[in-house]
C-alpha cells in the first residue's frame, strides 16, 4: 500500500507526448511511464492498480538480477545463470547441481542459498530538492563530502533503525539531474526450489550467446522465506500459453547500467582507455579459468560459474566497443553535446545557471586518464578473500568515524547487509582462489610494472604463485565465524590479527584511500556536477520545446518498466521469426557441446507437442540487469522470462534501434512443458498454475 500513496499522484500526470524516446524506447521509472504514448499506439492505459501489482509482483536479486513472485507463497522465478552462484554453492564432489539441476521433492527439502538476497520495492521518495540543499554552493571535495552526508542522513531515516528488514538506496537519475530514495523490503531466506540442467539452460553455449534463434529454457524457481515459513505477496499469475506474435507485452525488471545520456568525452574514454583494459584483463582470465576447469571434475564445479561470467561479460563488452566504433555513433554525441553548449550560450541567464558543464567533465576525464590502469591494476588484485581482508579492515576504519562521513557501505543503515555479506556460509575453493589471487597479482605486475611500490607491497621479493599460496596457506578467513569475530571486534581485533590476509588488507589501505579519494573528490563529485548540469539544461530545453515528458534516465539497477511487442526483425533479406520451437532445439543438437541435449530431454522427446513455443523475440529495450524479468501482458500476467538479448542489443547501452534491438525470453508455455513432461515436477507446475502451494 506504501507504493501506492507514494506514486499515484506522479503517475496520473505523467503522459509524455512522442518526441525524444522512440517508439518502444526506453526503460521508465513507475513514476514516469509514456501513459499517453501507450494509449495512442495500443490503446492501453495502465491503471494505479496494475502498476502498483506490477510493483509489488516484482523483485530483484541483489547481486544484480531481475526476479518475480509467481506465486502467493514465496515463489519467485528467474534465470538459470542469475542463480548460478546458489547453485554452485550448493554442489559438492557428489552433487552438480548447477550442471545437472536440481528439484526439491517439497517445501521441506529447498535448501538455502549461501548469502542471497532478495527486494522487493516498498517505497520511492524524490529527495532531489533535500540533496540541492545539502550540497548547495560546494564543490570538489566539500561536494563529494556533502554528498556522502546527505547519503547518510536519507538512508538512516529511510531504515528507520531496522536495516535488517529494509535497504535503502540513493539512486542518482539523469546523471545527477534528479535523486530517488528507494526502499525495499529485504529477504535473507532465499531457498532453492528448481534448476534444469546446465545444457538446457545455456543450450549453444557461448557461441549461441546474444543470438537468435534461441533454444533455451534458462529457468531458476526460488522460493523466499521469513521466520521460517514461505512468505505471501503479491504475485504474477502464470499464463501456461505464452504470447503471440504482435502482442503487446511488458518488461518489469532492474536493468544495470547504460550510458545513453553521457557526453561523448565521456564515452571516448570508454571506448579507448577502460573497455579495452578491461577486455584484456578478462581474455586473460578467460584462458586461466578454461585451463583450470579441464585439469579434474572438482575443478570444472567449482570454476563453470565464474568462466560464465567472464566469457558473457567478454561478449558483452564487446559488442559495446563495436557499437561505439560504429560510424556515425560518436560524431552524432558530439553534435548533440555541442547543440546543448550553444543553447546554453545563446541566453545570459541560461549561461550563469549551467556554465560550461563539457569543460568540466573534459577535466574530470583527464585526472583520471592518467590514474586508470594504475588504480584498476591494484583494485583487480582486491578480490575473493583478499576483498573480504579489506572490507574488514575498511569497516573497522570506517566505524570509527561519525556516520555522516563514512564511505558508501559503511552507513549504520547499511551494517546488516554488511554483516550478513560477511557472515555468509559460502563455500571457499581453496585451489581456485589460489589460481585467481595469483593471476590478479600477475596482471598488476605486468600493468604496472616490477619496480612499482603497489608490486613491492603486495609481493615482496616472492613470485605472484608464492606468495598467493602464503597467503591462502596462512589465512583463516575462509571460515565465516573468524570473518564475523574480526567484524565484531572491530579496529581492536583488526589491529591484533596476525592473519596474512588481513596483514596484506591493513598495509593496502593507505593505497586504496588515496585511490578512493582521487576518485570521489577528483573525478566523481566534478563528474556528477557537470552532468547534473547537462541534465537540468536537456530537462529545460525539452521544456522549452514541449518533449519534457519523453525523456527518461540512464539504466541505474532500479526497478523500470519497458514495453514492446513480440515480433521478430529483417536479416538483410532473411526474415527472423519471433518464435522458436521443440522442433527446432531438437534439429539444432549435435551431441556434442555446446549444442548437446540432456538425457531427460532426449527421452522426453516422444511425449513433448514438437510444435510448442520455446523461446521468443520482442522490441522491448532492455539492458544487462533485466536478466530474470518477467515479460508481462496487459492483464498482468507473467508470458516469459527474459534472459538475453541478440546482437543488436549490445549496443543498448549507448542507443536503441527500434528495426534491430530484441530481447530474447523463454516462453511460458514451454516452461509449463518442461516441468510436467521432462521433470515430472508436477507440485511445482500446479502451484504456478493455482498461484499457490
Amino acid at each position: 500500500m506504501r507504493v501506492v500513496k507514494r506514486l499515484l499522484p506522479v503517475l496520473l500526470i505523467a503522459s509524455p507526448a512522442l518526441g525524444s524516446a522512440q517508439a518502444e524506447e526506453g526503460m521508465w521509472t513507475f513514476d514516469h511511464l509514456p501513459a499517453r504514448q501507450l494509449k495512442q499506439q495500443y490503446g492501453f492505459e495502465p491503471s494505479a492498480e496494475w502498476i502498483n501489482h506490477v510493483i509489488q509482483s516484482s523483485a530483484r536479486l541483489a547481486e544484480g538480477c531481475s526476479a518475480s513472485f509467481v506465486s502467493g507463497d514465496g515463489l519467485v522465478m528467474t534465470n538459470h545463470h542469475c542463480a548460478n552462484t546458489c547453485l554452485t554453492d550448493l554442489s559438492d564432489k557428489t552433487h552438480d547441481y548447477f550442471h545437472d539441476g536440481f528439484s526439491a521433492a517439497d517445501v521441506s527439502k529447498e535448501p538455502q542459498c549461501p548469502g542471497m538476497e532478495l527486494d522487493r520495492l516498498d517505497q520511492v521518495k524524490d529527495v532531489t530538492g533535500r540533496v540541492a540543499d545539502m550540497t548547495s554552493g560546494k564543490h570538489g571535495a566539500d561536494y563529494a563530502k556533502a554528498l556522502q552526508a546527505a547519503s547518510s542522513v536519507l538512508t538512516k531515516e529511510c531504515a528507520g533503525g531496522d536495516a535488517t528488514h529494509w535497504r535503502c538506496d540513493v539512486v542518482t537519475l539523469y546523471h545527477g539531474g534528479q535523486t530517488a530514495l528507494y526502499r525495499y523490503r529485504r529477504y535473507q531466506d532465499v531457498r532453492l526450489v528448481m534448476a534444469p540442467d546446465q545444457d538446457i539452460a545455456f543450450f549453444g553455449g557461448d557461441p549461441d550467446n546474444f543470438t537468435f534463434p534461441r533454444y533455451d529454457i534458462d529457468l531458476s524457481m526460488l522460493r523466499v522465506f521469513e521466520d521460517g515459513k514461505p512468505v505471501h505477496t503479491p504475485f504474477f499469475k502464470f499464463d501456461p500459453k505464452g504470447p503471440k506474435a504482435g502482442e503487446l507485452v511488458f518488461t518489469s525488471g532492474n536493468p544495470g547500467r547504460t550510458q545513453r545520456s553521457l557526453p561523448a568525452s565521456a564515452l571516448t574514454f570508454q571506448r579507448d582507455v577502460i573497455l579495452p583494459t578491461i577486455i584484456g584483463v578478462y581474455s586473460t582470465s578467460e584462458g586461466a579459468l578454461w585451463q583450470y576447469s579441464r585439469e579434474s571434475k572438482e575443478h570444472l564445479i567449482e570454476a563453470q560459474n565464474t568462466l560464465f561470467g567472464v566469457q558473457n561479460g567478454l561478449k558483452s563488452l564487446s559488442g559495446t566497443v563495436k557499437a561505439l566504433r560504429e560510424p556515425g555513433v560518436m560524431e552524432k554525441r558530439e553534435a548533440e553535446d555541442r547543440a546543448l553548449q550553444a543553447w546554453i550560450d545563446a541566453d545570459a541567464e541560461r549561461r550563469k545557471i549551467y556554465g560550461e558543464p563539457f569543460k568540466k567533465v573534459e577535466a574530470a576525464l583527464a585526472i583520471q586518464r592518467q590514474s586508470y590502469v594504475h588504480d584498476f591494476a591494484i583494485a583487480r588484485t582486491v578480490h575473493g578473500l583478499l576483498g573480504d581482508a579489506v572490507m574488514l579492515v575498511s569497516a573497522a576504519q570506517e566505524r570509527q568515524k561519525p556516520d555522516a562521513e563514512r564511505r558508501a557501505g559503511y552507513h549504520d543503515a547499511e551494517l546488516a547487509e554488511l554483516e550478513a555479506e560477511i557472515s555468509a556460509k559460502v563455500p571457499v575453493h581453496v585451489d581456485l582462489e589460489t589460481m585467481t589471487l595469483a593471476l590478479g597479482m600477475t596482471t598488476m605486475r605486468q600493468m604496472l610494472g616490477e619496480d612499482d611500490a603497489a608490486v613491492h607491497l603486495v609481493l615482496g621479493t616472492k613470485s605472484p604463485d608464492e606468495r598467493a599460496a602464503e597467503l591462502m596457506q596462512g589465512t583463516k578467513l575462509a571460515d565465516p565465524a573468524q570473518r564475523l569475530a574480526l567484524y565484531k571486534g572491530g579496529a581492536r581485533a583488526i589491529q591484533a590479527s596476525t592473519d596474512p590476509m588481513i596483514v596484506l588488507a591493513r598495509q593496502l589501505q593507505p593505497v586504496l584511500d588515496v585511490i578512493r579519494n582521487r576518485s570521489r573528490d577528483q573525478i566523481e563529485a566534478p563528474m556528477h556536477e557537470a552532468q547534473g548540469a547537462i541534465a537540468r539544461a536537456q530537462f529545460a530545453r525539452a521544456q522549452a520545446e514541449g518533449k519534457a515528458d519523453t525523456l527518461y534516465p540512464d539504466a541505474t539497477f532500479s526497478p523500470r518498466l519497458s514495453y514492446g511487442t513480440v515480433k521478430g526483425w529483417q536479416e538483410g533479406a532473411t526474415t527472423i521469426a519471433p518464435f522458436t520451437n521443440f522442433a527446432g532445439m531438437y534439429k539444432h543438437a549435435t551431441g556434442s557441446d555446446p549444442f548437446r541435449l540432456p538425457q531427460v530431454w532426449l527421452d522426453a522427446k516422444p511425449h513433448l507437442t514438437l510444435s510448442t513455443n520455446l523461446d521468443f523475440v520482442s522490441t522491448n529495450d532492455i539492458v544487462g540487469g533485466n536478466s530474470g524479468s518477467p515479460v508481462i501482458n496487459r492483464q498482468g500476467d507473467v508470458v516469459g522470462l527474459i534472459f538475453d538479448g541478440n546482437l543488436d542489443s549490445l549496443a543498448g547501452d549507448l542507443y536503441y534501434d527500434g528495426e534491430r534491438n530484441r530481447a530474447v525470453s523463454t516462453d511460458t508455455s514451454a516452461i509449463m512443458a518442461a516441468l510436467k513432461t521432462v521433470y515430472h515436477a508436477d507440485a511445482l507446475a500446479q502451484e504456478l498454475e493455482q498461484g499457490h502451494l
